[in-house]
This record gives structure tokens, C-alpha cells and sequence, in this order.
């Protein structure tokens, strides 16, 4: 019997920080069977999943900066876009307050038209389970399927528009 589970067993390379080798995240991605490698030469709070082309910065609570304009948390992740193309920064908080979304907004504003995608999460479970999301749907076999199943739908879409603007414009020529 075929499973049709959506969260089938996927298992992928992340070179992970080694600032980040004895968090939370670290032994969840292992207890998910990833092969994790890890490097002093990335950013500390980087994940870098290499065959999805996806990197991932984690900002956690003691890290936020007392003013939301801090320039040293900025260079930081300045440096983090300009060496990943396709960049998301993982703002953890266990809850968003007034300072928390005020950073959030910062940093979008200051970022605003570059490749970096701004992430909140609450915990490190769901920053393992959004950075799998991600990197699995940017993944080789899995791009593929999901750019087919988008075309399927558009052309679906599309057929289904003209069947319907047909049966309008033939209501009309009997009025």
C-alpha cells in the first residue's frame, strides 16, 4: 500500500555553525537523520543547506539589540545576505511583543528590495520545521514536481476561465 503521507522521510546535508553545535536545533535536525557538518568558516548562526541553495541565519532572544537601529546587529546580517543569494533570517522569540515586532519591522525596512526573507518563530522546533520546508521545496527532485503541479494547476485554471467566460458570452447572445 502506497503511503501518502505528506511528511515522507527526506534527508538532506546542512553545514551548521559551530556556534550552534550543541543547540536545540542541532539535535533536531540529527534526530531527523541529516547528515550535519560543521564549519568555523560560516557566520555563527548559520545553516546552509547546500542542494537546496537555501541559508538560514538564527537570531535568537539575547541577541536582539536594545534599539531596533543597533548598526552592529545590521552589519551582521549585511554580511550574512551579501555571501548567501537566497537568505531568510530566523528571528526567534517565545513572544512577540512591542520590541520584538519593532526589530522585525526594522529589519524588513532595512532590507527592503534584497534577497532576504524575515522568518519569526517561537521556538527552535519551528525553526527546524520552516527551514525544512523551505529547503526541501527548493530542492532538485522536489522543484521540479512542484513546478509541474503549479503548471498543471495554471493551465486547469486558465481552461476552466475560458469555459466559464464561453458560457457567459453564449448567455448574452440569447438576451
Amino acid at each position: 500500500m502506497a503511503n501518502n503521507n505528506t511528511t515522507t522521510l527526506w534527508k538532506t546535508t546542512v553545514i551548521v555553525s559551530t556556534s550552534l553545535q550543541n543547540n536545540e536545533i542541532s539535535v533536531l535536525l540529527l534526530a531527523q537523520k541529516h547528515l550535519l557538518r560543521y564549519s568555523d568558516s560560516i557566520e555563527p548562526g548559520t545553516l546552509v543547506f547546500p542542494l537546496s541553495g537555501v541559508a538560514f541565519l538564527l537570531i535568537t532572544p539575547e541577541e536582539f539589540p536594545e534599539k531596533a537601529e543597533c548598526e552592529e546587529f545590521f552589519k551582521k546580517i549585511e554580511k550574512f545576505v551579501q555571501v548567501h543569494r537566497n537568505s531568510f533570517l530566523l528571528l526567534q522569540a517565545p513572544a512577540y511583543g512591542a520590541r520584538e515586532l519593532e526589530i522585525v519591522s526594522a529589519v524588513q525596512n532595512r532590507f527592503f528590495g534584497s534577497n532576504l526573507k524575515v522568518l519569526p518563530v517561537r521556538s527552535n522546533g519551528d525553526a527546524v520545521k520552516g527551514m525544512l520546508t523551505i529547503a526541501k521545496a527548493t530542492s532538485r527532485p522536489h522543484v521540479d514536481g512542484v513546478r509541474e503541479r503549479m503548471r498543471l494547476a495554471r493551465a486547469h485554471i486558465i481552461e476552466i476561465s475560458l469555459e466559464t467566460l464561453l458560457k457567459k458570452v453564449n448567455i448574452f447572445k440569447v438576451i
